[in-house]
């Protein structure tokens, strides 16, 4: 569970960034989603000419948050550590690079270097038979062994799970791995996937080290196998994002900036509809283009196994950003979407309230739901499984609680999660406790009465940072004061 940002975000607008940037005599490019500088880093020596206008801009400052990362040396921060960095260079010290990775990340990288070493090429299985039903029980038997090379997919025997590495962009060292396993339920299969580091700080553009710099277009998949099914398919530069259609980290924007065009192909349904135009918005909406699921446009891999054309799909891709006006005709084939998905339009459904299914259908974007009770009739404890309930469901999920403590409520949701009083049995704390902490949780740090615009300003911090879908506020009336009571807010 993330904790929100310390305190209120200190806000940076774009022209506050230009301003110091020509007021220090920084050059820069204006670029979709940052602003690319010559990198602080990779030098540091303060009697050195400026740098030539061919040097590569490798620094990308981002233009909603201000934070930094330089691409060449992997130093990040925020805006005030990049000021810092400028101020340290004119006394005439170096600026600090990017310090040793914590212990937690160097043990999770040992531990993915063991199971990388353990885990076997695809292609170099026993025998053929072998190769043959891995591929088939993971839904790939149409990808070709040249594929599963170039993309250094692994199989790990012990596991039974297809081993996906995360190569730094900046040496080829491994820093991580996501292991992927099938698991059937009846007729229905479903993918369990994991990751070393944790999902948090696991950040993997799957395919990153293939892109070359030559390369201009994109398509970002939200699946590893949709990345091997596409790229297979049509030879387009494709990339898979680390939490699917989940979240966009703001930390992988820079590595997106070389791209003119990238189109967005998340999924088969509405909500990796929903998550494109989301992501869209992030990565500047006059270069992306979304591929609208639908019956003849499935996720790239089931469009592989079922012998569509995959070029033809990407060419039919809409784009991102609207005119002002439209007609019907440009509007027909969304309309047609939404009445062939009728399920999904209404929502994420609850998968422990039934009942609530049949009120509100399901959980939407940009609706407001007001529960109301008098004092200890369990509005709380209800709203945390509620939220929970989506949560699990990858609905990413921001707490306000300012009538009880994060503590508390992490206290309930924990034993909400684990369905059992973790109380009787500490044993198994740790074991729950890693399940919950892989959950797209928030809390923001708040207590008792607020400044509303703080609230808000850090609401709209963590939709961008952590593409939150679900705020809940608990409750309003501690929120807005009790003088404001009177007042219809």
């Amino acid at each position: 569970v993330l904790p929100s940002p310390e305190g209120p975000v200190p806000s940076v607008s774009i022209t506050e960034i230009r301003q110091y940037l020509r007021a220090q005599g920084i050059p820069f490019h204006d670029g979709y989603s940052c602003l690319h500088t010559p990198s602080l880093f990779t030098d540091g020596r303060e009697d050195q000419p400026p740098p030539p206008a061919s040097t590569p801009y490798t620094l990308f400052i981002d233009k909603t948050t201000g934070s930094f990362l330089c691409t060449a040396t992997l130093a990040e921060g925020t805006w005030q550590d990049f000021q810092a960095n400028v101020e340290l260079r004119h006394r005439g010290s170096p600026p600090a690079s990017s310090e040793e990775p914590e212990e937690d990340t160097r043990q999770a990288r040992e531990d993915a270097r063991h199971i990388w070493d353990r885990a076997l090429p695809l292609w170099e299985l026993l025998d053929e038979d072998e190769t043959n039903t891995t591929k088939a029980m993971f839904g790939i038997s149409l990808v070709t062994d040249a594929t599963l090379k170039r993309f250094g997919v692994r199989y790990l025997r012990a596991a039974k799970s297809l081993v996906f590495p995360w190569f730094s962009p900046r040496d080829a060292t491994l820093k991580g791995l996501k292991l992927m396993r099938v698991e059937k339920k009846g007729d229905a299969t479903a993918y369990v996937e994991e990751t070393l580091p944790r999902f948090d700080s696991y950040r993997n553009l799957f395919g990153l080290p293939l892109i070359s710099r030559r390369d201009t277009e994109l398509v970002l998949t939200g699946w590893e196998l949709d990345a091997l099914a596409l790229h297979q398919a049509t030879g387009v530069a494709s990339l898979a994002l680390p939490r699917g259609a989940t979240c966009l980290p703001p930390a992988l924007l820079p590595y997106l900036e070389q791209f003119k065009r990238i189109t967005l192909w998340l999924g088969e349904d509405l909500r990796s509809w929903e998550a494109a135009k989301l992501f869209a918005r992030k990565l500047s909406l006059k270069r992306c283009s979304l591929v609208r699921p639908g019956d003849l446009q499935p996720r790239p891999l089931d469009a592989l196994n079922q012998g569509l054309n995959l070029t033809k799909i990407l060419r039919a891709a809409l784009p991102a950003s609207h005119k002002s006006i439209v007609s019907f005709r440009q509007l027909r084939e969304e309309v047609f979407g939404e009445l062939v998905n009728t399920e999904q339009v209404a929502g994420v459904k609850w998968a422990r309230f039934p009942e609530l299914n049949k009120l509100l259908k399901g959980h939407r974007r940009g609706e407001l739901t007001v529960f109301t009770g008098p004092t200890g009739s369990g509005k709380t404890t209800f709203i945390s499984e509620y939220a929970l309930d989506l949560c699990m469901q990858g609905v990413c999920t921001l707490w306000g609680s300012f009538e009880i403590n994060n503590v508390r409520l992490a206290k309930i949701m924990l034993t909400q999660f684990a369905a059992q009083r973790l109380e009787d049995q500490l044993e198994l704390y740790d074991e729950w406790a890693d399940r919950f902490e892989d959950l797209p949780l928030y809390f923001m740090t708040f207590h008792g009465q607020q400044n509303i615009k703080t609230v808000i300003d850090t609401m709209q911090h963590a939709v961008y940072m952590y593409d939150i879908t679900h705020v809940v506020v608990d409750n309003l009336q501690f929120m807005m004061g009790h003088e404001h009571l009177s007042v219809d807010r």
